[in-house]
């Protein structure tokens, strides 16, 4: 069994349920202060995160990652125990197996390889370790960050390892994430009897108009790397569950993915623009869930481009796609964030799995990175 895979077995075995780290990061100190890191645990909330930091000098490359996982949904659908590792047709199961403690363990052994080989690289190599990235992220890594950021810690390169790619590992890296952005919008009207619409006012029949205008705007033309920004409705609910009356109100919920050709003050202007213009009555409450980010092709990018076509002879594509992930805290203070990691399909799953055939290449792709960035 290679040190990889039996680091991520370990790793598994931690039943590290949001915002549980059940030993997770203790184990990653173990490994990482032998070789030179000062480890720094802090604690918010119920989340454990880690800071870890080899050097000094720049540039600073950043493995980011987390521990949490998200619950395994009814055990008895589980081939297998969730938390313990189990070998089946060359795959790896358990949760986590994909989303991310693989990844975490192939950060850890690729740091240990490099540093075997090149003791006297340039610039610093950190860990930055959150059990909070599967649940409201409010304590994990943007935590981290605000504390990097306060005592002046500038990070050059982060790589982010996530489950990025698609049909086979190295596919597909991620560099950048669309934002998101809820509102939730009530509408006023007057209750009345619907046999009287004269004495009421409908506030569905007075939404329409605006919810159409909304659907069909077009809030952008996205850009080279973003597909354009989408508005959504999910939800729409008025009335008193009888027939025969006009509801007092309508509450409409809804949601932005955004790029970067958009910033999210300017949708909520827009939004308000199109309310007020139908001469609403409303009241519209708004939620960030993540802030746009972008790293455009460059050095972070092309060092794991390249790693990636030296281990698997893969030319890799660049994509913004999916959900929000910590990337967005991590770009306001590091200028080139990159998510790469082994493919996706299970995540998230009932059995999630990790081909055991990819795991020591991710390591490599990982151990290769640092080498065309440190050396």
């Amino acid at each position: 069994m290679s040190r990889t895979l039996a680091l991520t077995e370990k790793l598994i075995s931690l039943d590290s349920v949001t915002p549980e780290d059940k030993g997770c990061q203790q184990t990653l100190i173990a490994l990482l202060e032998p070789l030179g890191f000062i480890c720094e645990t802090i604690v918010s909330g119920d989340v454990t995160n880690l800071w870890a930091r080899k050097g000094q000098s720049q540039p600073l490359v950043v493995f980011a990652g987390h521990t949490d996982v998200v619950p395994t949904g009814p055990l008895e659908h589980w081939k297998s125990a969730p938390f313990s590792p189990t070998h089946r047709d060359g795959k790896l199961y358990g949760r986590g197996a994909a989303d991310m403690k693989a990844s975490i363990a192939a950060f850890v052994v690729a740091t240990e390889e490099f540093l075997r080989v090149q003791p006297e690289h340039k610039g610093s190599i950190g860990f930055l370790i959150t059990s909070d990235e599967e649940g409201p992220a409010t304590d994990g890594t943007v935590v981290v960050c605000e504390k990097l950021k306060a005592r002046g810690e500038q990070l050059d390169f982060c790589i982010v390892g996530e489950p990025t790619s698609v049909e086979e590992l190295g596919d597909t890296i991620k560099n950048g994430r669309r934002g998101t952005m809820s509102g939730k919008l009530i509408v006023k009207g007057v209750q009345g009897h619907i046999a009287y619409p004269q004495l009421a006012r409908n506030p569905i029949h007075l939404a329409a108009p605006a919810l159409a205008e909304l659907v069909a705007e077009v809030w952008d033309q996205g850009n080279e790397y973003y597909l354009p920004t989408s508005w959504q409705m999910s939800n729409i609910h008025a009335g008193t569950g009888a027939s025969n009356v006009i509801p007092g109100e309508a509450v409409i919920d809804f949601n932005f993915r955004f790029c970067t050709a958009s910033t999210a003050e300017q949708l909520q202007q827009r939004v308000h623009a199109i309310l007020d213009k139908h001469q609403l009555q409303y009241e519209l409450k708004w939620t960030i869930g993540g802030q746009a980010f972008l790293t455009p092709a460059g050095q972070l990018s092309h060092a794991l481009a390249s790693a990636i076509m030296a281990e698997t002879g893969i030319k890799t594509s660049l994509s913004t796609t999916g959900g929000t992930s910590d990337g967005r805290f991590i770009a306001k203070i590091c200028p080139q964030v990159i998510e790469f990691g082994p493919p996706n399909a299970s995540i998230h799953k009932i059995d999630e799995h990790i081909e055991v055939r990819h795991i020591e290449p991710l390591k490599n792709i990982y151990r290769r990175t640092l080498e065309n960035l440190l050396t």
